[in-house]
Order: C-alpha cells, then structure tokens, then sequence
C-alpha cells in the first residue's frame, strides 16, 4: 500500500510499513468470538479443529474458547445439529435422531457392522489406547483384518506408538465413532459392567504407554 510520507517530498510517495504477521499456532490480534461466530467456523471447518486452533484464529484467550464452547452446547441441544468434542478437538455433527432421514436423502444406509467389528470397536473404545495385541488377547482371535476395516471407515484412528518393544501402534476411536453412535463425547459412553470391566482390563503385560 502506497501513502503519502510527512518526510517526502510533496508529491512523492511512499511505502507504508508492512502489517504484523503472526506466526502459525501463535496467538493472533486480539478479537472477540461471540457463539454465532464460533457457530460459524465450526459449521464451515472441513475437519475437526483444535481449541487452540479456534483460538489462534479468533485472536482470543484459550478461557473464551472453552465458555464459547460449553455455551453453543447448551444452545445446540435439542436441535438437528450437536457439538462432538474428542479431548482438545470439536467439530458439528447432525444429530443421531436424523440419521435415518439424512441416510434417506443421500440415498445410503447406514455401513452395517458385522459382530466382530462391533466386538473389536467396543474393546478399543473402552480401553484406548491401546495396541492391536490387547485386542487380539480380550477377543482370542486374530483382528488385523478387523482393525484395518475399521480404520478404513474412520471409526477407529492411529493415536501414536506405544513404548514397548516393536512400538506397536495405538487405536483409538474417531469423530465417525461419535457420529454413528450419537455420542458427543466419550464421556457419554454407557458404564461397564463390572465383570466386563475386569475382563477388559485383564489383558496381560501389555504396556500402551505412548510416545511423547
């Protein structure tokens, strides 16, 4: 941008000083983000974002980030679109109740599990991290097929490697999870029973301890 300088000469331009440019995953000017705002960038966000990612591009305190958030919740229940939270990261979904006329309008069902899929993203929900071994000695049969569909699907993700020898992968579930089964977080997942709790938890020597 060219303005006119007290220093130059009359009718000379010159240059005005370049804007401030902030570095990514920095904090940006200060700003505001009022709940319609943040409403806003979630709806139009193409995959889940950070609260520090919301942060950075608001301009505003990690705190404001976090009341923002819990306020759209409030609003948003009741409605056909709800806020799923997986730890730091949120994003908009539509609501569980309108999923059978949502499959309708994009002329699909729902992708069916199969017993095994459910068995395998049940033991990985309730238990993540954790690494392909655990699961194979909770269920006492080989899942590598299993794993790899359901990560083909996005229900499950690659948390990280584990601190053991190999350094085995770690599995978690994704937003598709909380997608198909309506939860908007894992917060939401129904209590275990204590047997099967027990059961779960007695799965050997396996360390899950992932990489920092």
């Amino acid at each position: 941008m060219i303005e006119p300088s007290g220093d130059a000469a009359p009718g000379e331009p010159t240059l005005a000083p370049p804007e401030p440019v902030t570095a990514p995953g920095e904090p940006g000017p200060a700003g505001e983000l009022t709940e319609a705002m943040l409403e806003a960038l979630l709806f139009v966000a193409e995959k889940p974002l950070s609260r520090r990612e919301i942060a950075s591009l608001a301009g505003v305190e990690r705190a404001v980030v976090d009341a923002r958030l819990g306020d759209l919740e409030v609003s948003l229940r009741d409605r056909g679109i709800q806020l799923l939270v997986a730890g730091d990261r949120v994003e908009l979904a539509t609501a569980v109740e309108a999923g059978a006329l949502i499959a309708r309008y994009v002329g699909a069902d729902a992708i069916r599990l199969s017993p095994a899929s459910l068995e395998t993203l049940a033991i990985v929900a309730y238990r993540q991290p954790v690494t392909r071994a655990a699961v194979e000695r909770i269920r006492g049969v080989d899942s590598d097929y299993t794993l790899r569909s359901l990560l083909h699907r996005r229900l499950l993700v690659e948390l990280g490697r584990a601190d053991a020898p190999g350094r085995p992968i770690l599995y978690g579930t994704g937003f598709e999870f909380l997608e198909r089964f309506g939860l908007a977080s894992l917060d939401d997942l129904a209590p275990l029973d204590v047997e099967i709790a027990a059961h779960l938890a007695d799965d050997g020597p396996d360390s899950t301890a992932a990489e920092a």
